[in-house]
């Protein structure tokens, strides 16, 4: 990666107070000088630090934004794999718009968070319909898609078309609060937007955010994850016993028995729930995890008998 505008190259200095800490006035933004020795070891870095994932260099959007939606929530080696997958199973927005929603949840099977693959779907059937079969290029228009939000927006806008964006995920914040907010607290975004803005090239945002996410990722193998300071940060639920995981395993029961009667699915399911040694799932429960995915579009009751659509 080169940079994109001359940097001086002194080694950057420990991270400093720079933003809001607890018990004191806020501090002032950091220093012009300050952010340029930041930018100067973050390209330093970036470039012994790279990731050589096959969604990176990637000018096509539609599999940026296949990506991009897959790293929601999901680790990049759980990804790996997937995504070139999928990609070849799907390989325009309108392959994906006129494949059965069926076809694109078995795709989806082992990433986790299903809704992710029903919003995939929609989006690329709105495309398919109002944008000629292309990814929008208006970040609102960007913002219209189903299960697009201001990360995926700015990442497609970022990597796929090389041009800058405010881009915040977990590993951005990571480096960021690292950096200029090293006692705070439940950072917001909204105070790293100025920060994540000031240090973005304007000649190779694709390469810079590459850095910045590989110095994020970086950081949190080796030390405490600052992003868990952020504002935004959730632990994740636990999976094993949850809702999410038996609505989980009632779509991978559908997808094997296309056809299945209430009876024999909820049977099923308690099946699988007794081998893991859970408790079985009562009759309230079952109506109400299938009633939500029926609602959701996960679902479709014929002749009283589940399909996927």
């Amino acid at each position: 990666m080169t940079s994109p505008r001359k940097h001086p190259q002194p080694p950057l200095p420990p991270p400093g107070p720079v933003g809001p800490q607890p018990g004191l006035p806020p501090l002032p933004p950091p220093s012009e000088d300050r952010i340029d020795a930041f930018v100067a070891r973050v390209w330093e870095e970036g470039r012994r630090l790279y990731r050589d994932l096959p969604w990176r260099g990637v000018d096509d959007p539609y599999p940026v934004l296949v990506s991009e939606v897959m790293l929601q929530q999901t680790q990049v080696s759980r990804v790996l794999g997937h995504w070139e997958r999928f990609c070849g199973m799907f390989p325009t927005i309108d392959a994906l718009a006129a494949a059965d929603t069926a076809l694109v949840l078995e795709q989806w099977q082992g990433l986790g968070y299903n809704r992710r693959a029903l919003s995939l779907k929609r989006a690329a059937e709105l495309c398919a319909a109002q944008y000629g079969g292309r990814v929008p290029e208006a970040h609102k228009d960007l913002l219209a898609l189903p299960g697009v939000g201001a990360a995926t927006a700015a990442g497609i806008t970022a990597f796929a078309r090389n041009r800058p964006a405010v881009y915040i995920e977990t590993n951005v914040r990571a480096l960021f609060i690292h950096e200029f907010f090293p006692q705070a607290t439940s950072v917001t975004d909204r105070e790293l937007v100025p920060l994540v803005e000031a240090a973005c090239s304007e000649d190779a945002p694709r390469a810079w955010y590459y850095a910045v996410l590989d110095c994020g990722w970086h950081l949190k193998q080796v030390a405490a994850n600052p992003s868990r300071r952020s504002a935004h940060y959730a632990r994740q639920s636990a999976f094993v016993g949850s809702r999410r995981q038996k609505r989980a395993e009632l779509l991978r029961l559908v997808l094997a028995s296309p056809g299945i009667d209430a009876d024999a699915l909820h049977a099923a399911l308690n099946a699988s729930e007794a081998a893991s040694g859970r408790p079985a799932v009562d009759r309230a429960l079952f109506d109400s995890l299938t009633g939500e995915m029926l609602f959701e579009g996960f679902f479709r009751l014929q002749d009283n008998t589940f399909r996927c659509p």
